[in-house]
């Protein structure tokens, strides 16, 4: 294993094992979303999947771009190493976690590099192929 994986990953841990003294235990995003949630609704042409009750719940926002909003930190990582620019930074006041996610607005123009899901400091991104 290389030294910048073992670096993401106890970025990774930290950053979970500070949530749980919060009070709330952050998983990183389900890779098997798909299967196990129904689609809730659209956001800015793409899919929400899982449970939606705003402002606590947001669910998970695109499909082969996926970001599980209710463990988003809002940091814009993501869309700072997107090569893309696929995603935009949306306000979502009121979450317990932050008060900005990373939106898969242009999730069609992916090139399926998996930047910003390396980078993810809290494991929030899935990037899939498309079908």
């Amino acid at each position: 294993m290389g030294l910048t994986f073992l670096v993401v990953v106890e970025e990774t841990l930290n950053y979970l094992l500070f949530q749980s003294y919060s009070g709330e235990i952050f998983l990183p995003i389900d890779s098997d979303f798909k299967s196990k949630c129904k689609v809730a609704g659209e956001h800015s042409g793409h899919k929400v999947w899982g449970l939606v009750e705003p402002p606590v719940k947001l669910g998970i926002h695109g499909t082969n771009v996926a970001v599980d909003w209710d463990v988003c930190v809002g940091d814009g990582v993501c869309a700072d190493v997107c090569p893309v620019s696929l995603y935009d930074m949306v306000d979502t006041p009121n979450h317990p976690l932050s008060n900005r996610k990373a939106d898969p607005v242009r999730e069609k123009d992916c090139i399926q590099c998996l930047a910003c899901e390396m980078q993810c400091p809290a494991a929030a991104i899935k990037i899939t192929s498309p079908p």
